[in-house]
């Protein structure tokens, strides 16, 4: 049985795959997505491509580049993402990513706010299930889909790599998956969800970046631009140029985090107020986790705040678990 957990995000698209009974693979990409004749043309360096060629419609699109490299080409920042040919594209890479001729069951996930609308989740089940046509050559049939809430993968994930899981299994854990767009939470209570107690922020990595660079701007006079610092953080770099000098961004990452993180922590603090009693643990998901960590911390002092290894994957893999 092949099973694809796929998390499309506004910042990542990542991937866990393979067979029932072995260890998934995993791979990330870039979430940037445009038809290929808005992309800007190589001076130099003919060779290979560094995205994936689709199709979505029909038409020809690059998928699983950096978010910047479009031209005339907007940015899809906005809650009706699963609907936009951008997300059509990095889906279609996924299914080729995954090098299965047919998936028998892929597992997804949406913010938690989308995810409480029934009609979203159906709409995307719909969309993601049956034969799709990822390029002029080649079509991926997708058996079925499952759609969850995003932290719950994250949850899942962490769990079943313990070697002991009855202290989560036994506890009420709040998990927390900043992600690019979106913070998303849910409490999870000897394995139930707590919808009463799941919810969004909108203040995410998107915002901490646009601040970073907003305070770059008011040091060094240039605009750094999200877009770079994005990138910077997604290959592990320490330093962005700017008029000729390399300057360390971790000081305007972390004044940023420090700024934006309490807002986050106001909301799951309020959020826990419909329980009769509060979170045991925190669990702490997705690429945006290091941004947030001290601020929940701070915000739940009492609570063993806990980030599982390579935390971006988290969801991925959980995704791929639940299927498998």
């Amino acid at each position: 049985m092949n099973v694809l957990g796929i998390d499309i995000g506004y910042s990542n698209l990542k991937l866990a795959f393979g067979k029932r009974g072995t260890e998934p693979k995993v791979l990330l990409k870039p979430a940037g997505a445009a038809p290929v004749d808005r992309l800007g043309e190589k001076i130099a360096d003919k060779g290979k491509d560094d995205f994936l060629r689709v199709v979505v419609n029909g038409t020809p699109f690059a998928a699983g580049l950096s978010p910047d490299r479009a031209e005339l080409w907007s940015r899809e920042l906005h809650e009706d993402y699963p609907s936009t040919e951008s997300y059509r594209a990095l889906f279609h890479a996924g299914l080729l990513l995954a090098e299965l001729e047919q998936v028998d069951l892929l597992v997804t996930g949406l913010p938690v706010n989308q995810y409480l609308n029934q009609e979203l989740r159906t709409r995307l089940q719909t969309q993601m299930t049956g034969e799709h046509q990822v390029t002029p050559r080649r079509k991926i049939t997708v058996q079925a889909v499952k759609v969850v809430p995003q932290p719950v993968g994250g949850f899942v994930d962490h769990v079943w790599n313990l070697k002991d899981a009855s202290e989560f299994e036994e506890s009420r854990v709040l998990v927390v998956d900043p992600g690019f767009f979106s913070v998303d939470w849910v409490l999870i209570s000897n394995g139930e969800l707590r919808r009463q107690s799941c919810g969004t922020s909108l203040e995410a990595s998107s915002v901490i970046l646009d601040e970073a660079a907003k305070q770059l701007a008011n040091d060094f006079g240039g605009n750094v631009g999200r877009e770079r610092l994005e990138n910077a953080i997604r290959l592990n770099q320490t330093e962005v140029r700017l008029f000729g000098e390399k300057i360390d961004i971790a000081p305007y990452l972390n004044a940023a985090s420090t700024k934006v993180g309490p807002i986050v922590a106001t909301r799951l603090r309020e959020s826990l107020r419909k329980e009769n009693a509060g979170a045991d643990i925190v669990l702490l998901v997705g690429g945006g986790a290091g941004f947030f960590e001290e601020s929940v911390k701070e915000a739940f002092p009492h609570l063993k705040v806990t980030t599982p290894e390579s935390p971006v994957f988290a969801n991925a893999r959980g995704f791929w678990r639940m299927g498998s």
